[in-house]
Formats: structure tokens, sequence, C-alpha cells
């Protein structure tokens, strides 16, 4: 297939990876020049402009930071698609900004899919990616060859913002687990207990889980270099919790771990990893210790 790809980052530049060595032709453009460079070295093609990109392939990919960053170059790729083209963004945004763009591609006859992923930065080099989906049902068949080279798991949520939707939902279970993990190391160090021999004890058990392997050892060794910067999973709530706010779902406790990333920000340490919520609570203790 021609394949566009823009949006080359942590997770963006393997995944257009993985589809070049599929056999796919791929087609980059980049705001700086040298973030395509690695991949035209493996054999993408590099275009002069998001337009170029929509003009030579029937499916472009975007994993970018934020809505305003899908919009505006959903309004710079449309003048380019030919009608039955397919935008597939990977990135998180809010659900209506998914709608907004896919209301938009319709005068255009093109179809947008949001097509959040989780699995983070090392997800994205093994292609063992957990690929969440909006977007009408009938272009599985198209999708699904793109897909299999990037994920492991592929799960069609529903129609366009569904797929946000779901991933503002693994958002929420993900980042209140790492608070957990900080408040359990919090508390076995205030008890003068190792939380390194805890952490190991209950990966055994029933609070094992990825998040207090992955960043539940990053909080054990003090590594709080960035894996996941912080910053991103403070957006993300953000997100999702206008998202909330819109439709009146009460979210307590994403509430309470959103006020906590607003403290790491406030702190400094946003570009992190989001295990840093360790120093958050540790910071909280020292104001209030006698």
């Amino acid at each position: 297939m021609n394949i566009g790809f823009i949006g080359l980052g942590t997770m963006g530049a393997p995944m257009a990876g993985h589809l070049l060595r599929a056999g796919n032709a791929v087609h980059v453009w980049s705001r700086r020049a040298t973030g395509a460079d690695s991949l035209v070295a493996l054999g993408a093609t590099r275009c002069a402009s998001p337009a170029a990109v929509a003009a030579a392939c029937g499916i472009v990919c975007t994993n970018l930071t934020g809505s305003a960053d899908v919009e505006g170059i959903a309004g710079e790729l449309a003048p380019g698609f030919a009608a039955g083209a397919i935008h597939v963004d990977f990135s998180t945004i809010a659900p209506s900004a998914a709608r907004r763009i896919a209301a938009m591609y319709t005068v255009h006859e093109v179809d947008f899919v949001d097509a959040p992923v989780s699995g983070g930065g090392a997800g994205a080099q093994s292609a063992t990616l957990a690929i969440m989906w909006g977007g009408k049902s009938a272009l599985a068949t198209r999708l699904q060859p793109l897909f299999k080279v990037l994920g492991k798991t592929v799960v069609h949520i529903g129609e366009s913002g569904a797929g946000q939707v779901a991933k503002a939902c693994n958002q929420i279970i993900m980042v209140a687990a790492i608070e957990a993990t900080a408040e359990a190391a919090r508390l076995a160090a205030a008890a003068g207990i190792d939380f390194a021999k805890v952490r190991s004890a209950m990966l055994g058990g029933s609070a094992g889980s990825r998040v207090l392997d992955v960043f539940g050892g990053r909080m054990a060794t003090r590594d709080f270099a960035a894996g996941v910067e912080a910053r991103l999973h403070h957006k993300d709530y953000a997100l999702l919790m206008d998202e909330a706010t819109r439709i009146g779902a009460p979210l307590p406790v994403a509430a309470a771990v959103w006020q906590q990333l607003n403290a790491l920000l406030a702190l400094g340490w946003g570009t992190q990893d989001s295990s840093t919520l360790l120093r958050v609570v540790e910071a909280a203790g020292s104001r209030h210790a006698p």
C-alpha cells in the first residue's frame, strides 16, 4: 500500500518503520526536515507538504501531540486527498475533536479514523500496541493489514470519537494505578520497609500489574528519567476531565489523580517519567511533617 505518516516522534517513527519493513511504500513529512531523515534512509519518500502526502497515498497516518495539532494537519491534508481516502490518527485527542475532523472530511468524501494506542514507546518499537479505533465498521477490511503490522490487540469501539473515549478509560485506570503505586511506595518508606521487596511480593499477588512492574520498578530504583513524560499524561487527563464535565460523568478518583498531576507540573517535573508521582507524594509528606 501507499501509506503516509506524519508525526515521527517516539511513537510515530518506529510505527512508520514497521510499515516500511512490511513492504509498504511509505511517504513522510515532518515540520523539522531532519525528523524524517532516518526513515528516508530506510527507503521512505520525503514529501514537501502534508497535502503532497495525501495526494500520494490512499491512507495517511498521524501521531501528534494534541487536538489542535491533529485538526491543523487535517486541514492541510484535506485538499490533497482523493475521494475514498482514509486519515488514521493514532494520537490521543479529545473525542469532540475527532468528531469535528470526521465531519469536516465528509465534504471531501474522506473517512477519518481515531485510533489511539496504548503501549508507549516500547509497544511501538515491538509492534505490540493495543489499538482502539473509532470510525465506520466497513473500513475494517482496509485497515486490518495496517493495524496487524503495528499492534497486538485491535478493537473497533464504535463510531468516530469512540476510540478516544476508550483511550480515556485506559488512561484513567493506568495513571490512577501509577498514583496508587506511588502511595504504596511512600507508605513502605515511611514504615521503614524496602519498597523493592514489597513490590516483589505484590507482583506475585492480586496487586500484580504492568504498572506495578514498570512504573513501580522505576520508583524502587528512583529512576525518573522519562519513559513516558508526565506532561503527556497530564494532557490526557485534561482531555478526559473535560469530556466528563461535558457529559456529566462523575470521576472522583480521576479528579484526585489529576490534581496530583497538576502538582507534578507545578513542581517543574513534567518532562520526567510519570513515576515521578512518587516525588509529589513525598513532597506533600515533607510539608506536613512535624
